[in-house]
């Protein structure tokens, strides 16, 4: 009998094959996952709504798939092989299952390029007890990772035991190539319709820091006791959104259809986080209506998910403003690609320690950090991106206002 490639949500018409968790010849039960799809940087399971055994499977890692498009065959359960082929012919189209959002994007490989194979259950699991799946080998068909695979790794007092640091960053091999497909696909596909619809220029400005680092090293360990990483990205993050209040243009859309720009009154910032698969930007909600702790648990959730291969789909859309970091990794000045439909960005560098000038003429000591801004010149003007440059160095140089409480 065939199998086609049930509806994926409202919307959706087609799909990209991640992989196949299952291979000809394998026995599978009703409710169990067949394959991973791809859509909208999310993947989905898609269960079998029968039992039976695998016969065929149609298409590569990397295929689109259209939803109603047959994509394997098997042979019922208790069923003659013999009697299958006009069994085809005469069957009647089967319910499938609705498949279930696995809760990530794909970014589910280790740093050696293997893919992460298991179910919503055992990732909660893994999640909760603080253990990494892309550094355990699956005893389960097509390598996935089974409950009695993470039994090793608990401890007696039900903790994760800890964990071997992971392997290095892959950064390909000579002489191969590599399929552009799954993630990479989508962040390429994006970014090219955001260049070719975006007249993007470029502003940056340097943005003294002193008084924000010597803060945030005050507050760190008692942070630390509290359960709260402080880093500075929730500063920028606030910043950010205050300018946006300040300067409400940058907040905002162009709507192509009707040639309006809509203003957006809600603050939503996206915060672009790098994964073992691409680069995804998941968003932190109501950052006006939330204290500088309450967004670095966030921001501190949503990277954690990210980078291991866990963020959820609702939590990738929405944005109305984007804000890029290199500066962990390093670098001073970016150019980064606007995130459409909104209407600018902002890439930060890394934190540098620098001799400047008083107003008296002295010389002193300063941290200093360059901020890179890119805006959609069919929106914002060089004189308003200035403006609003303006506005987050007021706030980033004065980095105790963010510490009051949003008025509720």
């Amino acid at each position: 009998m065939d199998f086609a490639l049930p509806e994926l949500g409202e919307g959706v018409y087609e799909a990209e094959l991640v992989q196949w968790l299952v291979r000809p010849g394998d026995a599978v039960k009703r409710g169990q996952p067949l394959a991973e799809v791809m859509t909208d940087k999310a993947t989905m399971e898609v269960p079998a709504p029968f039992s039976g055994k695998i016969t065929a499977v149609t298409g590569e890692p990397g295929a689109r798939l259209k939803v109603g498009q047959v994509v394997l065959s098997y042979q019922p359960e208790g069923a003659k092989a013999e009697t299958q082929a006009p069994m085809v012919e005469r069957a009647a189209p089967v319910a499938a299952a609705a498949p279930v959002a696995v809760a990530a994007p794909v970014a589910r490989a280790a740093g050696n390029g293997v893919t992460v194979v298991a179910a919503p259950s055992i990732r909660h699991l893994a999640r909760k007890l603080g253990i990494d799946l892309a550094r355990i080998r699956g005893s389960g068909p097509a390598g996935r990772i089974l409950l009695d695979d993470l039994t090793p790794l608990i401890a007696r007092d039900g903790k994760a035991k800890p964990q071997a640091a992971g392997p290095p960053p892959e950064y390909g091999k000579p002489g191969t190539r590599i399929k552009l497909q799954g993630l990479r696909r989508k962040i390429a596909e994006h970014l090219v319709d955001a260049k070719r619809r975006i007249p993007h220029y470029s502003y940056v400005d340097e943005c003294d820091v002193t008084e924000l680092v010597r803060l945030r090293h005050g507050m760190r360990d008692g942070c630390a006791k509290n359960g709260i990483k402080l880093t500075y990205l929730p500063f920028f993050v606030k910043a950010v959104a205050e300018a946006l209040k300040d300067v409400p243009l940058v907040n905002s859309s162009l709507d192509e259809e009707s040639g309006d720009i809509v203003l957006h009154d809600k603050y939503h910032i996206g915060i672009a986080v790098a994964t073992p698969g691409g680069l995804i930007v998941p968003v932190v909600r109501d950052v006006d209506q939330k204290d500088l702790f309450s967004v670095a648990a966030e921001a501190e959730r949503l990277g954690t998910e990210g980078k291991a291969g866990k963020a959820r789909r609702e939590d990738l859309k929405g944005s109305t403003f984007t804000v890029t970091s290199i500066g962990g990794i390093g670098g001073l000045i970016s150019t980064p690609i606007i995130n459409h439909p909104e209407v600018g960005i902002m890439g930060v560098g890394k934190v540098i320690k620098r001799p400047v000038y008083t107003h008296e003429g002295h010389l002193r000591p300063a941290d200093l950090v360059y901020l890179s801004f890119s805006f959609d010149h069919r929106v914002v003007d060089g004189a308003v991106g200035a403006a609003f440059g303006n506005a987050v160095k007021r706030h980033l140089e004065h980095p105790a206002a963010m510490l009051v409480p949003p008025k509720k």
